[in-house]
Protein backbone atom coordinates (compact mmCIF):
# COMPACT_ATOMS: atom_id res chain seq x y z
CA UNK A 1 0.00 0.00 0.00
CA UNK A 2 2.96 2.63 0.85
CA UNK A 3 4.42 1.77 -2.56
CA UNK A 4 0.91 2.72 -4.40
CA UNK A 5 1.18 6.04 -2.72
CA UNK A 6 4.74 6.84 -3.38
CA UNK A 7 4.18 6.17 -7.01
CA UNK A 8 0.56 7.70 -7.29
CA UNK A 9 2.62 11.01 -5.73
CA UNK A 10 5.64 10.62 -8.37
CA UNK A 11 2.73 10.73 -11.16
CA UNK A 12 1.29 13.42 -9.83
CA UNK A 13 4.48 15.95 -9.58
CA UNK A 14 5.16 14.82 -13.27
CA UNK A 15 1.97 16.28 -14.57
CA UNK A 16 2.63 19.38 -12.86
CA UNK A 17 5.89 19.95 -13.93
CA UNK A 18 4.77 18.55 -17.60
CA UNK A 19 2.26 21.54 -17.71
CA UNK A 20 4.91 24.10 -16.24
CA UNK A 21 7.28 23.28 -19.08
CA UNK A 22 4.64 24.79 -21.45
CA UNK A 23 4.28 27.98 -19.90
CA UNK A 24 5.35 30.60 -22.39
CA UNK A 25 8.41 32.60 -20.73
CA UNK A 26 7.56 35.99 -21.99
CA UNK A 27 4.27 36.04 -20.68
CA UNK A 28 5.37 38.11 -17.79
CA UNK A 29 6.62 40.66 -19.73
CA UNK A 30 3.95 41.14 -22.09
CA UNK A 31 1.41 41.47 -19.11
CA UNK A 32 1.02 44.92 -18.16
CA UNK A 33 0.83 45.15 -14.54
CA UNK A 34 -0.80 48.44 -13.56
CA UNK A 35 -1.55 49.64 -10.18
CA UNK A 36 -3.82 52.90 -9.50
CA UNK A 37 -1.99 54.82 -7.06
CA UNK A 38 -3.82 58.66 -5.65
CA UNK A 39 -1.31 61.43 -4.67
CA UNK A 40 -2.11 65.12 -4.43
CA UNK A 41 -1.25 67.56 -7.32
CA UNK A 42 0.62 70.32 -4.77
CA UNK A 43 2.32 67.64 -2.55
CA UNK A 44 3.13 64.82 -4.74
CA UNK A 45 5.37 63.66 -1.81
CA UNK A 46 1.58 62.17 -0.49
CA UNK A 47 0.80 58.62 -2.30
CA UNK A 48 -2.32 56.40 -1.03
CA UNK A 49 -3.31 53.29 -2.91
CA UNK A 50 -7.55 54.70 -2.49
CA UNK A 51 -9.00 57.96 -2.93
CA UNK A 52 -9.01 60.84 -0.19
CA UNK A 53 -7.86 63.97 0.89
CA UNK A 54 -4.36 65.35 1.20
CA UNK A 55 -3.24 65.20 4.89
CA UNK A 56 -1.47 68.03 4.63
CA UNK A 57 -3.88 70.74 2.72
CA UNK A 58 -7.07 68.67 2.59
CA UNK A 59 -6.94 68.75 -1.44
CA UNK A 60 -8.69 65.68 -3.14
CA UNK A 61 -6.40 63.24 -3.91
CA UNK A 62 -5.81 62.65 -7.93
CA UNK A 63 -4.88 59.51 -9.36
CA UNK A 64 -1.98 58.35 -11.37
CA UNK A 65 -0.96 55.05 -12.78
CA UNK A 66 2.10 53.56 -12.13
CA UNK A 67 3.56 49.88 -12.92
CA UNK A 68 5.41 48.46 -15.80
CA UNK A 69 4.80 49.36 -19.29
CA UNK A 70 5.17 47.33 -21.99
CA UNK A 71 7.86 48.31 -24.88
CA UNK A 72 9.03 46.86 -27.64
CA UNK A 73 11.40 43.64 -28.11
CA UNK A 74 15.22 45.30 -27.85
CA UNK A 75 17.95 43.02 -28.50
CA UNK A 76 20.22 42.71 -25.15
CA UNK A 77 23.36 43.64 -27.63
CA UNK A 78 22.39 46.85 -28.11
CA UNK A 79 21.46 48.41 -24.66
CA UNK A 80 25.20 47.09 -23.37
CA UNK A 81 26.87 48.91 -26.95
CA UNK A 82 28.83 51.68 -25.56
CA UNK A 83 26.70 55.37 -26.05
CA UNK A 84 29.91 56.16 -28.41
CA UNK A 85 29.11 53.58 -30.78
CA UNK A 86 25.56 52.82 -30.65
CA UNK A 87 22.59 55.09 -29.29
CA UNK A 88 18.94 54.01 -28.38
CA UNK A 89 16.29 56.22 -29.43
CA UNK A 90 13.34 56.84 -31.40
CA UNK A 91 13.79 60.30 -32.18
CA UNK A 92 12.00 62.08 -35.59
CA UNK A 93 14.26 61.12 -38.54
CA UNK A 94 15.50 63.03 -42.10
CA UNK A 95 16.87 62.08 -45.17
CA UNK A 96 19.17 64.46 -47.65
CA UNK A 97 17.26 66.36 -49.93
CA UNK A 98 18.56 67.42 -53.82
CA UNK A 99 17.57 70.46 -54.90
CA UNK A 100 18.65 74.01 -56.24
CA UNK A 101 19.93 76.90 -53.95
CA UNK A 102 19.97 80.45 -54.37
CA UNK A 103 23.00 81.61 -52.01
CA UNK A 104 22.61 84.56 -50.63
CA UNK A 105 25.65 86.17 -48.61
CA UNK A 106 25.86 88.69 -46.38
CA UNK A 107 29.41 90.37 -46.01
CA UNK A 108 30.69 94.13 -44.97
CA UNK A 109 33.19 96.85 -45.96
CA UNK A 110 34.28 100.53 -46.86
CA UNK A 111 33.67 102.66 -49.45
CA UNK A 112 37.11 103.70 -50.96
CA UNK A 113 38.61 105.90 -53.63
CA UNK A 114 39.46 103.87 -57.13
CA UNK A 115 43.36 103.89 -57.61
CA UNK A 116 42.95 103.70 -61.40
CA UNK A 117 41.86 107.14 -61.03
CA UNK A 118 44.68 108.41 -59.41
CA UNK A 119 46.46 111.23 -60.23
CA UNK A 120 50.44 112.62 -59.22
CA UNK A 121 51.11 116.20 -59.59
CA UNK A 122 54.88 116.38 -60.01
CA UNK A 123 57.58 119.03 -60.28
CA UNK A 124 59.61 118.80 -63.49
CA UNK A 125 62.28 120.79 -62.24
CA UNK A 126 63.70 121.89 -59.41
CA UNK A 127 63.34 125.21 -57.22
CA UNK A 128 61.68 127.34 -55.00
CA UNK A 129 57.89 127.21 -54.03
CA UNK A 130 56.67 130.85 -54.01
CA UNK A 131 53.11 130.86 -53.36
CA UNK A 132 50.88 127.92 -52.92
CA UNK A 133 47.59 128.38 -53.40
CA UNK A 134 45.84 124.72 -51.57
CA UNK A 135 46.26 124.91 -47.65
CA UNK A 136 44.77 121.84 -46.11
CA UNK A 137 44.55 117.71 -47.15
CA UNK A 138 41.32 116.48 -49.22
CA UNK A 139 40.73 120.46 -50.63
CA UNK A 140 38.67 119.73 -53.51
CA UNK A 141 40.48 121.03 -56.58
CA UNK A 142 39.72 120.80 -60.45
CA UNK A 143 41.43 119.85 -63.71
CA UNK A 144 43.74 123.15 -64.76
CA UNK A 145 43.32 124.84 -61.33
CA UNK A 146 46.19 126.98 -60.04
CA UNK A 147 47.76 125.32 -57.40
CA UNK A 148 51.17 126.46 -56.83
CA UNK A 149 53.89 129.22 -58.30
CA UNK A 150 57.48 127.73 -58.49
CA UNK A 151 60.84 129.66 -59.29
CA UNK A 152 63.38 127.26 -61.05
CA UNK A 153 67.31 128.75 -61.99
CA UNK A 154 66.48 126.26 -64.85
CA UNK A 155 63.43 127.42 -66.37
CA UNK A 156 64.85 130.88 -65.89
CA UNK A 157 68.10 130.14 -68.11
CA UNK A 158 65.74 128.09 -70.32
CA UNK A 159 63.73 131.57 -71.18
CA UNK A 160 66.52 133.60 -71.31
CA UNK A 161 67.80 131.10 -74.25
CA UNK A 162 64.79 131.72 -75.89
CA UNK A 163 64.82 135.46 -75.71
CA UNK A 164 68.53 135.56 -76.69
CA UNK A 165 67.88 133.53 -79.81
CA UNK A 166 64.74 135.43 -80.96
CA UNK A 167 66.61 139.02 -80.23
CA UNK A 168 69.85 137.95 -82.09
CA UNK A 169 69.65 135.06 -84.44
CA UNK A 170 65.75 135.11 -85.43
CA UNK A 171 66.15 133.30 -89.07
CA UNK A 172 67.34 130.26 -86.83
CA UNK A 173 63.88 128.59 -86.72
CA UNK A 174 65.93 125.27 -86.17
CA UNK A 175 67.05 126.46 -82.41
CA UNK A 176 64.01 128.95 -81.67
CA UNK A 177 61.91 125.75 -81.76
CA UNK A 178 64.42 123.48 -79.75
CA UNK A 179 64.21 126.05 -77.22
CA UNK A 180 60.39 126.61 -77.37
CA UNK A 181 60.37 122.47 -76.76
CA UNK A 182 63.11 121.93 -74.30
CA UNK A 183 60.84 124.99 -72.03
CA UNK A 184 57.65 122.76 -72.61
CA UNK A 185 58.96 119.60 -71.38
CA UNK A 186 60.57 121.97 -68.41
CA UNK A 187 56.55 122.25 -67.62
CA UNK A 188 55.56 125.39 -69.30
CA UNK A 189 52.48 125.36 -70.98
CA UNK A 190 52.03 127.05 -74.88
CA UNK A 191 50.64 130.04 -73.40
CA UNK A 192 52.97 131.14 -71.14
CA UNK A 193 55.64 130.76 -73.25
CA UNK A 194 53.61 133.29 -76.11
CA UNK A 195 53.68 135.75 -72.50
CA UNK A 196 57.26 135.38 -72.23
CA UNK A 197 57.58 136.44 -75.59
CA UNK A 198 55.17 139.11 -75.72
CA UNK A 199 56.64 141.19 -73.09
CA UNK A 200 60.33 140.49 -74.02
CA UNK A 201 61.27 139.48 -70.19
CA UNK A 202 61.50 135.77 -68.76
CA UNK A 203 59.28 135.43 -65.85
CA UNK A 204 60.57 134.60 -62.41
CA UNK A 205 57.73 132.17 -61.04
CA UNK A 206 55.58 129.94 -63.55
CA UNK A 207 51.96 128.70 -62.58
CA UNK A 208 51.77 125.08 -62.22
CA UNK A 209 47.86 123.56 -62.64
CA UNK A 210 46.15 120.74 -61.93
CA UNK A 211 45.53 118.30 -64.37
CA UNK A 212 43.22 116.10 -62.46
CA UNK A 213 40.06 116.98 -60.43
CA UNK A 214 39.47 115.51 -57.09
CA UNK A 215 40.20 115.75 -53.48
CA UNK A 216 44.14 116.50 -52.96
CA UNK A 217 46.35 114.17 -50.98
CA UNK A 218 50.00 115.31 -49.86
CA UNK A 219 52.63 112.97 -51.11
CA UNK A 220 55.71 114.54 -49.98
CA UNK A 221 55.13 113.14 -46.60
CA UNK A 222 53.83 109.40 -47.59
CA UNK A 223 50.16 110.32 -46.60
CA UNK A 224 47.99 108.46 -49.25
CA UNK A 225 44.75 106.89 -49.32
CA UNK A 226 46.35 104.18 -51.32
CA UNK A 227 47.62 102.71 -47.77
CA UNK A 228 44.40 102.95 -45.92
CA UNK A 229 41.77 103.73 -48.12
CA UNK A 230 38.72 105.09 -46.12
CA UNK A 231 39.56 104.52 -42.78
CA UNK A 232 38.50 106.74 -39.38
CA UNK A 233 42.46 107.40 -39.18
CA UNK A 234 42.95 109.21 -42.51
CA UNK A 235 39.14 110.68 -42.02
CA UNK A 236 40.54 112.83 -38.62
CA UNK A 237 42.83 114.24 -40.96
CA UNK A 238 41.05 116.07 -43.15
CA UNK A 239 41.32 119.54 -41.90
CA UNK A 240 44.62 118.99 -40.70
CA UNK A 241 46.93 121.72 -42.34
CA UNK A 242 49.64 120.55 -45.47
CA UNK A 243 53.69 120.62 -44.39
CA UNK A 244 54.07 121.67 -48.06
CA UNK A 245 54.75 125.44 -47.24
CA UNK A 246 55.56 128.35 -49.52
CA UNK A 247 59.32 128.81 -49.84
CA UNK A 248 60.25 125.32 -49.23
CA UNK A 249 62.36 123.60 -52.35
CA UNK A 250 61.36 120.93 -54.82
CA UNK A 251 63.47 118.27 -56.13
CA UNK A 252 63.17 117.79 -60.23
CA UNK A 253 60.11 114.70 -60.51
CA UNK A 254 59.59 115.10 -56.74
CA UNK A 255 55.72 114.25 -56.45
CA UNK A 256 53.76 116.99 -54.87
CA UNK A 257 50.49 115.94 -54.63
CA UNK A 258 48.34 113.36 -54.92
CA UNK A 259 44.58 113.89 -56.79
CA UNK A 260 42.26 111.36 -56.06
CA UNK A 261 38.22 111.64 -58.08
CA UNK A 262 35.58 110.86 -55.21
CA UNK A 263 33.20 110.54 -58.48
CA UNK A 264 34.81 107.15 -58.82
CA UNK A 265 34.81 104.56 -56.07
CA UNK A 266 35.19 101.08 -55.11
CA UNK A 267 33.04 99.24 -52.44
CA UNK A 268 35.45 96.78 -50.94
CA UNK A 269 33.69 93.81 -49.40
CA UNK A 270 35.71 91.23 -46.52
CA UNK A 271 34.71 87.50 -47.41
CA UNK A 272 34.84 84.76 -44.91
CA UNK A 273 36.55 81.54 -46.04
CA UNK A 274 33.79 79.37 -46.07
CA UNK A 275 31.93 81.56 -48.49
CA UNK A 276 35.31 82.27 -50.76
CA UNK A 277 33.62 79.04 -53.26
CA UNK A 278 30.66 80.95 -53.85
CA UNK A 279 32.31 84.33 -54.82
CA UNK A 280 33.03 84.67 -58.61
CA UNK A 281 33.95 87.67 -60.74
CA UNK A 282 30.18 88.96 -62.38
CA UNK A 283 28.28 87.88 -59.28
CA UNK A 284 25.01 90.42 -58.49
CA UNK A 285 25.31 91.88 -55.34
CA UNK A 286 23.39 94.62 -53.74
CA UNK A 287 24.85 96.98 -51.52
CA UNK A 288 23.33 99.00 -48.34
CA UNK A 289 25.62 102.13 -47.19
CA UNK A 290 25.17 102.76 -43.46
CA UNK A 291 24.91 106.27 -43.54
CA UNK A 292 22.88 106.44 -46.25
CA UNK A 293 20.31 103.11 -46.39
CA UNK A 294 17.84 105.05 -48.93
CA UNK A 295 21.34 105.43 -51.55
CA UNK A 296 21.14 101.65 -52.11
CA UNK A 297 22.27 100.07 -55.12
CA UNK A 298 22.65 97.01 -57.13
CA UNK A 299 26.18 96.32 -59.10
CA UNK A 300 28.48 93.44 -59.63
CA UNK A 301 31.29 91.62 -58.35
CA UNK A 302 34.50 93.11 -60.50
CA UNK A 303 37.79 91.41 -59.05
CA UNK A 304 38.71 89.12 -56.44
CA UNK A 305 41.75 89.87 -54.64
CA UNK A 306 44.08 86.79 -54.99
CA UNK A 307 45.00 86.83 -50.81
CA UNK A 308 43.97 87.08 -47.49
CA UNK A 309 43.94 90.11 -45.15
CA UNK A 310 46.51 90.21 -42.84
CA UNK A 311 44.28 91.26 -40.00
CA UNK A 312 41.23 89.83 -40.57
CA UNK A 313 41.84 87.15 -42.19
CA UNK A 314 39.26 87.40 -44.96
CA UNK A 315 39.01 87.58 -48.73
CA UNK A 316 38.60 91.03 -50.07
CA UNK A 317 36.23 91.70 -53.20
CA UNK A 318 35.64 95.03 -55.48
CA UNK A 319 32.59 96.35 -56.37
CA UNK A 320 33.17 99.32 -59.04
CA UNK A 321 30.59 102.29 -59.02
CA UNK A 322 30.03 105.54 -60.44
CA UNK A 323 29.81 107.86 -57.28
CA UNK A 324 29.41 110.85 -58.96
CA UNK A 325 25.20 110.87 -58.12
CA UNK A 326 25.34 108.90 -55.20
CA UNK A 327 28.22 111.04 -53.34
CA UNK A 328 28.48 108.35 -50.66
CA UNK A 329 31.32 109.46 -48.82
CA UNK A 330 34.90 108.11 -48.99
CA UNK A 331 34.97 105.49 -46.04
CA UNK A 332 31.41 105.07 -45.07
CA UNK A 333 30.41 101.46 -44.35
CA UNK A 334 28.03 99.17 -46.05
CA UNK A 335 26.24 96.23 -46.19
CA UNK A 336 26.04 93.97 -48.76
CA UNK A 337 24.03 90.62 -50.44
CA UNK A 338 25.89 88.83 -52.88
CA UNK A 339 24.08 86.03 -54.66
CA UNK A 340 26.30 83.15 -55.60
CA UNK A 341 26.17 81.02 -57.88
CA UNK A 342 23.47 78.62 -57.90
CA UNK A 343 23.66 75.37 -55.83
CA UNK A 344 22.08 71.86 -57.01
CA UNK A 345 23.37 69.75 -54.41
CA UNK A 346 22.46 67.47 -51.16
CA UNK A 347 21.71 69.42 -48.00
CA UNK A 348 20.80 68.25 -44.79
CA UNK A 349 19.35 70.40 -41.80
CA UNK A 350 21.76 71.97 -40.02
CA UNK A 351 20.56 70.17 -36.52
CA UNK A 352 21.06 67.25 -37.73
CA UNK A 353 25.03 67.39 -38.15
CA UNK A 354 27.54 67.48 -35.16
CA UNK A 355 30.98 69.19 -35.52
CA UNK A 356 33.65 67.41 -33.63
CA UNK A 357 36.01 70.18 -34.91
CA UNK A 358 37.67 68.83 -38.45
CA UNK A 359 35.31 66.07 -38.71
CA UNK A 360 31.33 66.35 -39.06
CA UNK A 361 29.29 63.13 -37.89
CA UNK A 362 25.46 62.62 -38.47
CA UNK A 363 23.78 59.92 -36.79
CA UNK A 364 22.61 56.61 -38.88
CA UNK A 365 19.28 54.85 -38.15
CA UNK A 366 20.43 51.31 -37.80
CA UNK A 367 17.83 48.59 -36.36
CA UNK A 368 16.09 50.27 -32.99
CA UNK A 369 19.01 53.01 -32.52
CA UNK A 370 21.42 55.06 -33.86
CA UNK A 371 25.27 55.09 -35.10
CA UNK A 372 27.52 57.57 -35.09
CA UNK A 373 28.91 58.48 -38.92
CA UNK A 374 31.35 60.67 -40.68
CA UNK A 375 30.69 62.83 -43.78
CA UNK A 376 31.96 65.45 -46.02
CA UNK A 377 30.31 68.69 -45.45
CA UNK A 378 30.31 71.98 -47.98
CA UNK A 379 28.76 75.37 -47.05
CA UNK A 380 26.04 76.15 -44.38
CA UNK A 381 23.17 78.08 -45.89
CA UNK A 382 20.31 79.73 -43.27
CA UNK A 383 19.25 76.44 -41.57
CA UNK A 384 20.99 73.74 -44.01
CA UNK A 385 24.18 72.35 -44.45
CA UNK A 386 25.64 71.19 -47.81
CA UNK A 387 26.60 67.11 -47.47
CA UNK A 388 29.42 66.53 -50.12
CA UNK A 389 29.49 62.35 -49.40
CA UNK A 390 29.49 59.61 -46.70
CA UNK A 391 25.56 59.04 -46.46
CA UNK A 392 22.76 58.42 -49.28
CA UNK A 393 19.49 59.58 -50.21
CA UNK A 394 18.09 56.33 -49.14
CA UNK A 395 19.79 56.57 -45.24
CA UNK A 396 17.66 58.01 -42.38
CA UNK A 397 19.48 60.16 -40.17
CA UNK A 398 18.23 62.12 -37.01
CA UNK A 399 16.71 64.90 -37.70
CA UNK A 400 18.35 66.82 -34.32
CA UNK A 401 21.92 64.93 -33.83
CA UNK A 402 22.04 66.85 -30.12
CA UNK A 403 19.32 65.09 -28.75
CA UNK A 404 21.82 61.67 -28.97
CA UNK A 405 24.74 63.49 -27.71
CA UNK A 406 26.52 62.26 -24.47
CA UNK A 407 28.16 65.24 -23.24
CA UNK A 408 30.88 62.99 -21.06
CA UNK A 409 31.69 60.47 -23.75
CA UNK A 410 33.59 60.80 -26.88
CA UNK A 411 31.71 59.90 -30.43
CA UNK A 412 34.01 56.76 -31.90
CA UNK A 413 33.35 57.35 -35.63
CA UNK A 414 33.36 53.93 -38.17
CA UNK A 415 33.96 55.02 -41.62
Amino acid sequence: MTRFYLLTAFLFVMVIAACNSHKDPHAEHNTEMVKDIYTCSMHPQVLKDMPGNCPICGMTLVKKQTGSIKSDDIELESLLRPTNEFVVSKIPVTTIQKREEQIEIEALGNIAYDTREVGSISSRVSGRIEKLYVRFRYQKISKGQHILDIYSPELMTAQQNLLFLLKNDAGNTTFIQAAKEKLLLLGMSTQQILQVIHSGKPSLAIAVYSNYSGHIHEAANGVSMNKEPGTMKDISLITEELSLKEGMYLQKGQSIFTVYNPDRAWAILNIYAENQGLIKTGNPVRIVPETAPEKDFKAKIDFVEPFYNKESKTLSVRVYFNNSTLKIPIGSQIRATIYGNTKDAFWLPKDAVVSLGLDKVVFEKTGKGFKAHKISTGITHQNHIQVLNGIAEKDSIAANAQYLMDSESFIKIKN
